[in-house]
C-alpha cells in the first residue's frame, strides 16, 4: 500500500508498505480521508517525542471496514468508522478505573505509537473506533475525530458557565469546531489569533468579535481555551480572565510559558486546566451532539499524494479551516 512516514524528526516520506494484518481484537480499515492536524506536524518536526520509527502519521481517519481479528466485535465489512488519536488503554490502573482512562500511563495512540491513517489502510482495535453520523461527508466527519473531540473536552475542561464570555486564542481545525459548540450552547464567542482570515471565519460563523493573539478582548472573560501552541499566550489569555475564570490548555505541545505575575494572573481565583487526550465517553457524546446539531467544519481538501504540502502549509497557517487527505477510492 502507498502511505507517508516520518523515518526520522524533520522528514515525511512517500513509501510502500505491506498492508497491516489486524491482531485478534481488531479491524483492518480502508482510508477513505484522513484529518491533518496540529500533532502530525510535532510529530514530523520532533516536538512530540517519537514513539516508533519510523510511524505513518494520521489520526482523523473515515475508513471502511475490510476485515477484522478473531475476537474483534463491531460491524461487518463496509461499515464506515472512525479511527481516533487514542488507540489503547490498559483498562486496569487506577485513572482507567475511575473513567479517567486519558490518563492511563499504558495509554497508546495512532500515528505515534502505532501506524495512522497517512496511508491507504490502517488498523484500529475495535473498541476505540467509533460509529459516525451518517448525514456527514467524509472530508467533513474526518476532522471531528480529534479536533472535535479535544476541542469538545477543552471546552468542558474551561468550566465556562451558562451564556458566559469565552476566549478562544488561536482558530484553526479545533477551535473553529468548538466555536460553533459553545455558541450554540450559547455563549459568548471572542476569537483571538493572529491570522486575518481566521477572524473573518470566526465572525462568519458567529463569534461576537475577532481580534489579534496579543490585543484584549472587548470584555472580560468567564473562560478561556488556548488552542495555538504558544506559552507566550498564557500570561495574555489569564490576565483577559474576570474573577473565578478558568483558563484550559488544549494542545499536547506547548511553547514554554513566561514567569506570571501572581496579581495580574492568578488571583482572585483564576484558574489554568491542561487537557490530556481525551476518553472514549468524551468522543461519543461528542459525535452525538454532533449529529444532531450540525457542526460545520471548514475543509482544505489535499489529495494523498500532497500530504507533505497539506503539513507544510498548516505549519505555516495557510490552510483555512481544517486540511483533510482524500484517498482516489474515498
Amino acid at each position: 500500500m502507498r502511505a507517508w512516514v516520518v523515518p526520522t524528526p524533520g522528514r515525511l516520506e512517500r513509501t510502500e508498505l505491506p498492508v497491516p494484518r489486524p491482531a485478534v481484537d481488531e479491524l483492518l480499515i480502508r482510508v477513505r480521508a484522513c484529518g491533518v492536524c496540529r500533532t502530525d506536524l510535532h510529530v514530523r518536526d520532533g516536538d512530540l517525542p517519537p514513539h516508533r520509527s519510523p510511524v505513518v502519521p494520521g489520526h482523523e481517519v473515515v475508513g471502511e471496514v475490510v476485515a477484522a481479528g478473531s475476537r474483534a466485535h463491531g460491524p461487518g465489512a463496509g461499515v464506515r468508522l472512525g479511527v481516533p488519536w487514542l488507540r489503547r488503554t490498559c483498562g486496569r490502573c487506577r485513572y482507567c478505573l475511575r473513567g479517567q482512562e486519558n490518563l492511563c500511563p499504558s495509554s497508546a495512540y495512532t500515528g505515534w505509537d502505532a501506524d495512522g491513517g497517512y496511508a491507504e489502510y490502517v488498523t484500529v482495535p475495535a473498541a476505540y473506533a467509533y460509529e459516525l453520523p451518517s448525514h456527514y461527508p467524509d472530508e467533513e466527519l474526518a476532522p471531528l475525530l480529534c479536533a472535535g473531540i479535544i476541542g469538545y473536552r477543552a471546552l468542558r475542561r474551561a468550566d465556562l458557565p451558562p451564556g458566559g464570555r469565552l476566549g478562544i486564542y488561536g482558530f484553526g481545525g479545533s477551535a473553529h469546531l468548538t466555536a460553533q459548540v459553545a455558541i450554540a450552547q450559547g455563549a459568548v464567542v471572542h476569537v483571538l489569533t493572529r491570522s486575518s482570515a481566521a477572524r473573518a471565519l470566526a465572525l462568519d460563523l458567529g463569534a461576537a468579535s475577532a481580534h489579534d493573539a496579543y490585543d484584549s478582548p472587548p470584555e472580560p472573560l468567564d473562560a478561556a481555551i488556548l488552542f495555538a501552541p504558544v506559552g507566550e499566550l498564557v500570561p495574555v489569555a489569564l490576565e483577559a480572565l474576570d474573577a473565578g475564570g478558568t483558563l484550559s490548555i488544549a494542545g499536547i505541545y506547548l511553547s514554554d510559558i513566561p514567569s506570571l505575575d501572581y496579581d495580574r494572573h492568578l488571583f482572585r481565583e483564576r484558574t489554568v486546566r491542561s487537557v490530556t487526550a481525551n476518553t472514549r465517553e468524551d468522543g461519543r457524546e461528542f459525535l452525538a451532539n454532533a449529529a444532531d446539531h450540525r457542526v460545520r467544519a471548514t475543509v482544505t481538501r489535499y489529495p494523498f499524494d500532497r500530504a507533505d504540502a497539506a503539513l507544510d502549509d498548516l505549519a505555516a497557517d495557510r490552510v483555512g479551516g481544517v486540511a483533510v487527505l482524500t484517498m482516489p477510492h474515498g
